[in-house]
């Protein structure tokens, strides 16, 4: 037999031990990756390139207030702006208010919505469709597929933020990655209907003529508003879809707290399981070392034991919260600007953080047993 099927075997020496370690270590393990998903999505997650080139421009005292739909040629004046286009929330309910029924609903303006989402796929055909209709509408992909939407079907809204319901007709099916579950109509049909909101938008998004150029824009556009009735604030689109993580508190602190946690919690059932085990089989160890096993030896065999354990319950764990994620994302109850998933880096760093615990809870003791004396471990009784 090789050291290594002799580690595999007496990983598993103490059947019931070892499965409630692994299952010990995968359920954390579990909790981490799913912790790390969520930050890499808020935090870490930059998006397509071009809406690292993306800005969003709203009222600097809250999202409630519009802003004037003149400030759009105003904004397209600055150096560095390629295009702008009002984006205005709708809030409407489709059907009823279930959750599975709710979707993202944007009043924009037709002509110029594509010159700035440019990452955003829709055949031309359509495109000209929704722009020659004023109730037309543009809908995702994934939304058409849930619904069973096709070209030319009416989707009904009834308003909530806005005294309107909206009968729209569907010119258009996009496709965006990630999907964004998001419906675009033109603004106008709103602007015609409601009287306050006539040239209002909710607010404006611009496209810079480079990354670099983003915060020089950003700069611009609220210095040329500053001393206005309606100031602006004027940020990147990842800091503005930031501002809403903001709204539930310290996000941050609470993952990194719950991460730390977890992992202190690994290592102290790994490192409780693998110091019984070693202590138990001390007159082993000696026997081990009578039969010619050098101190490197009963070391390594200790410590992939450990990390064999780890490692099982590594597997298991990032495994079920890959499942997670994906049956959550693919729920019709789902909602989410954020792409949510369990990339192979977040299980590469799942798995090495599973290594890494193994390693340290064996490490001490594994040591300490590799430096027995050989007479002491046969006169040991325990």
């Amino acid at each position: 037999m090789t050291l290594t099927g002799f580690v595999g075997k007496n990983a598993f020496r103490n059947k019931r031990r070892s499965i409630l370690t692994v299952l010990s270590i995968g359920f954390s393990l579990l909790l981490l990756t799913l912790m790390m998903t969520i930050w890499r999505a808020f935090y870490l997650d930059a998006g397509s390139a071009e809406s690292a080139q993306r800005l969003v421009v709203r009222h600097r005292v809250s999202l409630t207030f519009n802003l004037p739909g003149y400030y759009r040629e105003k904004i397209r004046s600055l150096p560095g702006v390629v295009a702008v286009v009002p984006v205005s929330w709708f809030g409407g309910i489709y059907r009823d208010q279930k959750p599975e029924n709710f979707f993202a609903q944007f009043g924009t303006d037709p002509e110029e919505f594509f010159k700035v989402f440019r990452d955003i796929e829709l055949p031309a055909d359509q495109l000209i469709g929704w722009q020659r209709d004023r109730q037309g509408a543009i809908v995702d992909s994934t939304l058409a597929n849930k619904y069973g939407w096709k070209l030319g079907d009416r989707i009904f809204l009834g308003g909530t933020i806005y005294p309107v319901n909206l009968e729209l007709n569907i010119r258009g099916i996009f496709r965006s990655n990630p999907n964004n579950k998001s419906v675009y109509f033109n603004a106008k049909y709103v602007e015609e209907a409601v009287s306050w909101f006539k040239g209002r938008a909710g607010t404006f998004s611009i496209l810079a003529s480079s990354a670099d150029d983003v915060s020089k824009v950003a700069l611009a556009a609220d210095d040329m508003f500053r001393n206005s009735p309606q100031p602006t604030k004027t940020e990147s689109e990842k800091a503005f879809g930031l501002e809403f993580v903001a709204m539930l508190g310290n996000v941050k602190a609470f993952i990194l707290s719950i991460c730390s946690a977890v992992v202190f919690a690994i290592l102290l059932v790994s490192a409780n399981t693998m110091a019984m085990s070693i202590r138990e089989r001390t007159r082993e160890v000696a026997v081990l070392k009578t039969l010619g096993f050098t101190r490197r030896a009963v070391l390594g065999m200790f410590v992939g034991e450990a990390v064999t354990l780890a490692v099982l319950g590594g597997l298991a764990g990032t495994s079920i919260a890959y499942l997670l994620v994906f049956a959550a994302t693919h729920s019709p109850q789902f909602f989410s600007f954020y792409n949510l998933q369990v990339t192979p880096a977040l299980w590469l760093m799942s798995m090495l953080v599973a290594g890494l615990v193994g390693f340290l809870s064996a490490a001490l003791p594994a040591y300490q047993a590799s430096r027995i004396n050989i007479v002491q471990g046969l006169r040991h009784i325990g």
